[in-house]
């Protein structure tokens, strides 16, 4: 297509263009402009004179400091945690689904379990805050009429983690099965037809033939979610942390928020947030190059 007959194109189409000017606009503010301002990590922050050039001495001040150690693991346990048990759920439900004869079911699993993705974590956290509540949770009422003593899930260090995980696997498995469902479609079904007539079980064929066909597709979501590794889910640790449990759960995104925005220490927050964006494309590109060299694919 030459130039002529792309700007008659975008003449004709002017209107769909038009409309692409709202998310083009706010991919350059937060997305693009930020790049360029990642500069202040490397200076000392002014309010009225120019910014002066401090160095390496920003990410010195973070790597000595306990409060920013604390979060960098706390980081790595709860995306960890998440990435282990998390991960695995939609592949699981999507199986589940797929293999569901009756569709009239299916279909009720199907919007029963994608409800929660359309909901804020502030709506979440107060369902699940709720619910494990020691006094009048349904978690712990059930606890109690068993005999077992109630349990305060949310101000528990040893239990605050694992409401994280379940939180995040309940708001996020269906939505997320929808990618493997789709890719699910495109499997031939002369190939399930051809295990059946040579006796092939419903778990032989899952096995052999649905899991080696969805290969490429969960590499490309392993590698990608590797890449939000670092971030471990700002908007659901804000809405379900308190002073009881900030120890454990606090992590590197709202370490940025409160040093950065709270305590206006701009350049310290830039400099912590540059080195979360760098872990994570090294993630990213080390997982991509290792799953070229194992298995052939990745995700260019």
């Amino acid at each position: 297509m030459t130039i002529k007959e792309k700007l008659k194109y975008i003449h004709l189409n002017w209107l769909l263009y038009v409309f692409l000017i709202p998310g083009l606009i706010y991919f350059i503010l937060f997305r693009l402009w930020p790049i360029f301002e990642m500069k202040l990590a490397f200076q000392d922050y002014r309010i009225i004179e120019d910014n002066v050039w401090a160095g390496l001495k920003n990410f010195r001040v973070l790597f000595s400091s306990s409060a920013f150690m604390n979060v960098l693991r706390n980081t790595i346990i709860i995306s960890s945690m998440k990435i282990f048990f998390v991960f695995p759920i939609p592949i699981l439900l999507s199986f589940l689904l797929q293999s569901n004869p009756f569709v009239r079911l299916k279909k009720a699993v199907q919007s029963f379990v994608y409800l929660p993705h359309f909901l804020s974590w502030v709506v979440i956290a107060g369902i699940w805050i709720n619910l494990l509540s020691p006094s009048t949770g349904g978690v712990n009422q059930i606890l109690t009429f068993f005999h077992f003593p109630a349990v305060d899930f949310m101000t528990s260090k040893g239990a605050i983690r694992w409401v994280l995980v379940f939180s995040e696997m309940w708001r996020s498995a269906g939505w997320d099965c929808i990618i493997y469902l789709a890719a699910m479609m495109k499997i031939s079904p002369a190939l399930y037809e051809a295990a059946y007539m040579d006796g092939a079980s419903s778990w032989q064929q899952t096995f052999h033939i649905t899991l080696p066909q969805l290969r490429n597709t969960i590499i490309t979501v392993f590698i990608l979610n590797l890449g939000f590794f670092m971030n471990a889910g700002f908007d659901q640790v804000f809405n379900l942390m308190n002073n009881s449990v900030i120890s454990v759960v606090d992590i590197l995104d709202t370490y940025v928020y409160r040093i950065g925005l709270q305590n206006g220490q701009y350049a310290i927050a830039t400099a912590a947030s540059l080195f979360k964006g760098l872990i994570g494309m090294v993630l990213i590109l080390g997982t991509h190059f290792a799953s070229k060299k194992i298995t052939g694919k990745g995700v260019w």
